[in-house]
Parts: structure tokens; C-alpha cells; sequence
């Protein structure tokens, strides 16, 4: 693929987070996508694997929203650097493993990183940098308790 190809496939990616639009991000993934989180002790193996993931975003922030701050695009690739806001309104389930965040209605100002190895035009591998701690401070549950 050219790295203009790479480019519109992650403004595909970060359009789509923005509009909150599960069907849409999970467009943007290949079938067979492999898809690794900071938060989540386990890949995401699959577009259907993801989709849980995913839509818990768009839930416990409906208003999320990313800006990317910084890019590197190579031939089959995409590293990201992005802001991203957003009201916690909804639980947030990261993993499976662990129970939800209950919503706790504050604004959280996150930073956060990914990469997208791209192959034909789709996602095949995703790998996600959220700043979970420094979010989870943001929402009161991490830190100094006053």
C-alpha cells in the first residue's frame, strides 16, 4: 500500500471513533484483524472480537472525541499520537476479565497512541495505548481520594 493509501485508512479510523460509529470503525479492520490493548490481558482476534471493546468506548463516552497530534506513516503502517476527550456517562468495560467503570459523569482530557498495520486497504493489526491511568485519575478512581 502508499502511504497516502495508509493515511486515508487512519483518517477513516479516527473519523469514524469521532462519530461514535461502531459499524464504521469496525469497517475500517480486516475480517482476521488482530487487535491488542494496553487494558485488555487478551488480543481481540477478529472484527466481531473487537466489537465489544469498541462499542464500550462509544457507551461510557458518547461525545468521545480524537485529534491526532502526531503521525508516522510507513508502507504498511501507521504509529498515532492522539488527544481525545470525552463525558463519562455510560459503564466503560475495557476487558472482560474486569467489571465495568461505572459512569461518574466527569470530563476526561486523555492522551493516548496506537498503530495500524495495514494490508489491501483494511486493518490487519491494531494496537491501542490508551492513558488508563491518567483517565482513571480524571474520573476520580486512581490517586487522592478528597
Amino acid at each position: 500500500m502508499s502511504m497516502q493509501e495508509n493515511v486515508r485508512v487512519d483518517d477513516e479510523f479516527i473519523a469514524a471513533w469521532n462519530a461514535g460509529d461502531t459499524g464504521r470503525t469496525l469497517a475500517v479492520l480486516s475480517d482476521d484483524v488482530v487487535w491488542r490493548d494496553i487494558g485488555n490481558p487478551r488480543s481481540m482476534n477478529g472484527r466481531e472480537a473487537a466489537r465489544p471493546y469498541v462499542q464500550s468506548w462509544y457507551t461510557a463516552f458518547p461525545d468521545l472525541r480524537a485529534t491526532v497530534t502526531n503521525r508516522v506513516v510507513t508502507d504498511d503502517q501507521v504509529a498515532v499520537e492522539v488527544d481525545f476527550s470525552g463525558t463519562h456517562t455510560g459503564p466503560l468495560q475495557m476487558s472482560p476479565e474486569m467489571p465495568a467503570v461505572p459512569p461518574t459523569g466527569r470530563r476526561v482530557n486523555g492522551k493516548g497512541t496506537y498503530f495500524l498495520r495495514i494490508a489491501d486497504g483494511k486493518a490487519v493489526e491494531v494496537r491501542t495505548y490508551p492513558d488508563v491511568a491518567g483517565m482513571m485519575m480524571q474520573l476520580g478512581l486512581l490517586g487522592p481520594q478528597g
